[in-house]
């Protein structure tokens, strides 16, 4: 296995008597584009910082291409940063803002000019050289700092809520833009959000960060379909997280006593024992309903029915009081606010979460 582009190790951070960062540790291989998720608070800004050597971690170390950059000064890491509100030099032209680390490096100028072109080719703004900021959209200033950020073809790009200002649609395009570019570069991409569709969208691998540590790191697939912990599950996608006794374990499935009714989950990689009380994630979307007098389900009632963004959500009240979602594509289904209906799920679409703690 070649050797991680860059690692951190045991990384803590603590401002006053507010530990920050609680004993961090990542591998990163080359040309990855891995995404930190997490909340407002959670030390996403502060492990960018630790990487660009903005802030020094108190315990811990940073490694670049295995070398300890833990005391190195930012300028002398081969990393860059795109921070949210651009930080374009507003009295200089597009061609001068992308130009300017290569001049202050005293490169020659017939090999800046061509650096600089070659730049905003990738990033689709030929020809924009004389503009100005305040004459660019907000896309076209986002692109320009990474046209900026990525002429010195650093090894390790680090881009801090990117695309937080740009509106909807707009963010959606450059999520894609984005993704191509860091493709088509191999650079390394670490990239902070707090918006799991986009984490989703442009990650290799995801790392969900609460409160100072890492909850889970995987692929989207492995962080969506099978999250580890009930906040992993809740945060990337809307999950329903039910209390659940188990009842028997026969031929890899268990069959749960489950919020005054019956459910099923698969045993595969999760050792379940009868009697063992668990958490059980099952996402809305996998929530079915079922007509069969016989069915091993949860019975619940209505409760109300919205739509938005070309799904359906069924809100539903179970008999111990708690509630559950279920999502379907489309603008409505035969069943009315007040019915009574029958909860199911394939007992492939459950997840035990919370079976271990989620920080040893």
């Amino acid at each position: 296995m070649n050797q991680p582009i860059l690692q951190l190790e045991g990384i803590t951070k603590s401002f006053g008597d507010t530990q920050v960062l609680k004993g961090i540790s990542l591998s990163v291989a080359q040309g990855e584009f891995i995404t930190l998720l997490g909340s407002s608070g959670c030390g996403k800004t502060t492990t960018l910082r630790i990487i660009a050597g903005l802030e020094s971690p108190d315990t811990g170390r940073v490694l670049l291409e295995g070398k300890d950059v833990t005391q190195t000064p930012p300028n002398r890491r081969d990393v860059n940063t795109v921070f949210q509100n651009y930080a374009l030099f507003p009295h200089m032209t597009v061609a001068a803002n992308v130009a300017y680390s290569l001049k202050l490096k005293k490169r020659p100028k017939a090999e800046i000019e061509q650096a600089v072109r070659d730049a905003l080719e990738l990033v689709q703004l030929t020809g924009y050289e004389k503009r100005m900021p305040n004459e660019l959209s907000g896309g076209q200033r986002q692109r320009v700092a990474i046209a900026r950020a990525v002429v010195n073809r650093p090894k390790v790009l680090l881009l801090d809520e990117p695309l937080g200002a740009l509106d909807l649609q707009l963010r959606r395009q450059m999520q894609q833009e984005l993704k191509a570019l860091q493709k088509s570069l191999g650079i390394t991409f670490i990239y902070i959000t707090h918006d799991q569709e986009e984490a989703l969208n442009m990650s290799d691998r995801i790392v969900v960060m609460r409160e100072g540590r890492f909850e889970q790191i995987g692929t989207p697939s492995e962080v969506y379909d099978l999250p580890k912990t009930s906040y992993v599950a809740r945060f990337v996608g809307t999950a329903n997280i039910l209390k659940a006794t188990v009842q028997s374990v026969e031929n890899g499935v268990a069959k749960l006593q489950c919020s005054g009714g019956c459910g099923m989950v698969q045993t595969l990689h999760y050792p379940l024992t009868a009697g063992q009380e668990i958490s059980l994630a099952v996402r809305s979307e996998q929530i079915e309903f079922s007509n069969a007098p016989d069915a091993c389900g949860i019975p619940a009632t209505v409760s109300e029915k919205s739509f938005a963004g070309g799904m359906l959500r069924i809100a539903l009240r179970l008999s111990d009081g708690s509630e559950v979602v279920a999502s379907r594509h489309g603008i409505d289904l035969p069943v009315k606010i007040g019915e009574q209906v029958m909860l199911t799920w394939q007992a492939f679409h459950a997840v035990p979460v919370d079976l271990e703690a989620p920080h040893e």
